[in-house]
């Protein structure tokens, strides 16, 4: 991914992050938010993925509903968003093109993640509009 597009993505997540609710804001807090230009190889076979673009997002841990004292140690929490994916997905290819679109891919996807921290379902991030 050229720098430039990366910088113009980083941009407008800093701006779809300081317009979320401060109780989010306090959830990154307990699980960062990583942001790659695409997941690695590893993580594409595990997921039965053949291309890095067809991931957008990821949560990677347990989510609220499911978290237990019956289970001691329990992995480290995150929140990982790919830039490929979520250009791919927009039409965005070069700085300034797309850029409503690619900014609420990135929203959408944001929260897409987030929802599963808090254990909701596909289904109910689709049924929420952030599917």
């Amino acid at each position: 991914m050229q720098a430039s597009l990366r910088e113009y993505f980083d941009t407008l997540l800093d701006q779809v992050l300081a317009r979320l609710p401060s109780h989010l804001h306090r959830l990154l807090d307990q699980a960062p938010l990583i942001v790659d230009d695409a997941p690695s190889a590893q993580l594409l076979a595990e997921l039965g993925l053949e291309h890095p673009d067809e991931l957008c997002g990821l949560y990677h841990g347990i989510p609220r509903t499911e978290q237990s004292v019956a289970i001691p140690i329990q992995p480290p929490e995150a929140i990982f968003l790919f830039r490929q994916g979520i250009c791919r997905l927009s039409g965005c290819r070069v700085v300034g093109e797309n850029s409503h679109e690619l900014e609420r891919q990135i929203r959408i996807t944001l929260l897409h993640e987030i929802g599963h921290h808090f254990g909701l379902s596909e289904e109910e991030l689709e049924d929420a509009g952030y599917g």
